[in-house]
Order: structure tokens, then C-alpha cells, then sequence
């Protein structure tokens, strides 16, 4: 899907976009993810449990996007996380770490006030084709 000119990323795979953005947008072999939440695609309702299961959904839904922008969750270039508590930090790092081998992509890790949904994770990332 590699080209010059911007291109939108749809798949079903993972939870359907809002009306104001793209699930992603590949442009000159890279892939720019909009955030993603650990919500389940079939039902689109957020996966219970902990921050850690939030985590694993979010990045599966990321990678189902990556894969249908020819990417992969190999190719991820940086992730940009946002919690809205610090002390969940350590418990979505153990998800984290088992999703990418190494070397791990560059990352941040913000703390919000609060985020869609009210959940307690939202991720981005980039990646390259």
C-alpha cells in the first residue's frame, strides 16, 4: 500500500472509527495509527478485567490495522501511550512487553485526565511498510 499520496486504512478487524478520523493513514511507506482503546471489534464494548487486558486489546486492534496497511506489529516505529493513572503503569508494561519483542519500539507514556469511553488506556503508534 506503499505510495506518495495519503491514504486511508479501513478494516473490520478492529473497532470501527469515528466519523472525525481514519483508523490510520499510510503516506510514503509509513503507517500513522490513530489511537486505539481495548475495545472488543465485535461487540464494541470495552474489555473488562485490568489496565493489562485493555492493553492487549488495544494493541491487537493496532496490529489488525497495521496488517491491513501491509504492516505489521513488527514494524512499529513508536507508540505513544496515554493512562489516566500512573500506578497502572507497571501492569500495562507487562502487556506491553509480552506484545513486542526486541528491540521495542521508541515509546511515551502520558498521564490524561480521562480518555473516550472512560477507559484507562488509549495507544497510538507508527509504523512502516
Amino acid at each position: 500500500m506503499a505510495t506518495s499520496e495519503r491514504q486511508a486504512v479501513v478494516t473490520k478487524q478492529a473497532p470501527g472509527p469515528y466519523p472525525t478520523l481514519s483508523q490510520a493513514v499510510v503516506h510514503n511507506g509509513l503507517v500513522f495509527c490513530s489511537g486505539s482503546i481495548g475495545m472488543n471489534p465485535a461487540t464494541n464494548t470495552l474489555v473488562q478485567g485490568t489496565i493489562a487486558d485493555r492493553t492487549t486489546q488495544a494493541l491487537t486492534n493496532l496490529s489488525k490495522v497495521l496488517e491491513a496497511a501491509g504492516s505489521g506489529s513488527h514494524k512499529v516505529l513508536k507508540v505513544i501511550i496515554y493512562v489516566t493513572s500512573m500506578d497502572d503503569v507497571p501492569l500495562m508494561n507487562e502487556a506491553y512487553n509480552n506484545f513486542f519483542a526486541e528491540p521495542r519500539p521508541a515509546r511515551a507514556c502520558v498521564c490524561v485526565k480521562a480518555l473516550a469511553r472512560g477507559t484507562d488506556i488509549e495507544m497510538e503508534c507508527t509504523g512502516f511498510i
